[in-house]
């Protein structure tokens, strides 16, 4: 039963699978701090995401998980079940042909959603338990709504299932408001990125921790491999360029064969790629895609992973009823 893996967790705190920047270490902190790490596998090589699995289980015996976003074929599914990963969640698509599989391997199955009709549908589906994503959210945004509106509405519609809110959360307090509203845990995904195990470059996190409150925008500025979705970012002279030009189509963007960065194999990253900044990266980072959810404005630091779970615990306490 998934309520059991509730249980296991000390606090309700999730740490969001922000692609390659959540690697075995953050997991691996978060939930040896009591709360729920997880990695994102998508682009994984199926060898080297159940490696990343064998790490965490490794490291510690808390539950953490998975994700695959299916706009992609989920092709280290398989290979992440047989290292062990206790839980998988899905994003993107349709998990249905995938969740009996995870059933069957012993995991739990998550599904993002973002509408009342989608929880309703990944519950009828059998998944174990619900992520709640607002358009607050970093990354690539799934929601149009926000959580503060969608996440009462799913919670009521899903007759007891857990429900984790995400999208925007960065502090303690809304970690607590998300528990009034009858969430069983929060995901925050930004807040992680800013932290001593993530994997996320130098020079984007030091951009996160400048960021003010009104320093993301949601876009298909950096849309590149990847139709139909649109990107919370921190504002950079890429997107300001672009509006500046009109916000024209791929194709006519202002830039759009400019090579600004390299991975540290030396490989180009263009302009407008959807590319996260990560560590042994070069280049003009700042005019890279810097994923931001809307709590970015909340970020001062730099701490250990599990410091901070600790920290939002507190925070979130404080803010809960007494009594």
């Amino acid at each position: 039963m998934f309520n059991d893996t509730l249980n296991a967790l000390r606090y309700p705190i999730w740490q969001a699978p922000t692609s390659r920047i959540a690697g075995p270490e953050l997991a691996a902190a978060v939930s040896a701090a009591g709360g729920m790490g997880s990695m994102g596998v998508t682009w994984t090589e199926p060898g080297l995401a159940a490696e990343q699995v064998r790490q965490v289980r490794a490291a510690t015996s808390n539950p953490f998980f998975v994700n695959f976003a299916l706009a992609f074929p989920p092709d280290a599914l398989d290979a992440c079940l047989e290292a062990g990963a206790p839980v998988v969640t899905f994003s993107w698509g349709d998990p249905s042909p995938y969740l009996e599989k995870v059933r069957a391997a012993g995991a739990a199955a998550g599904v993002q959603v973002t509408t009342v009709a989608g929880a309703k549908r990944a519950v009828a589906q059998g998944a174990s338990f619900l992520i709640c994503q607002g358009c607050e959210a970093g990354g690539h945004v799934q929601s149009s709504t926000s959580l503060w509106d969608l996440l009462p509405r799913i919670v009521e519609a899903t007759g007891g299932i857990p429900v984790i809110a995400a999208g925007g959360i960065a502090t303690g307090e809304l970690v607590a408001r998300a528990l009034k509203l009858g969430a069983m845990g929060a995901l925050l995904g930004t807040r992680f990125v800013a932290t001593r195990e993530s994997r996320a470059h130098p020079d984007y996190k030091q951009k996160l921790i400048e960021a003010k409150g009104n320093s993301t925008a949601l876009t298909v500025c950096f849309e590149a491999g990847w139709p139909y979705s649109a990107q919370r970012v921190l504002r950079n002279s890429t997107l300001e360029a672009w509006e500046s030009a009109g916000s024209p189509p791929i194709g006519s963007r202002p830039g759009e064969d400019d090579v600004i960065a390299a991975y540290d194999d030396g490989d180009p990253i263009l302009r407008y790629q959807g590319t996260e900044p990560r560590e042994g990266m070069t280049g003009n980072i700042e005019a890279m895609c810097l994923y931001s959810g809307t709590g970015s404005g909340a970020i001062e630091d730099l701490p250990p992973a599990g410091e901070l779970v600790e920290r939002l615990w507190r925070e979130c306490e404080a803010a809960l009823p007494r009594g």
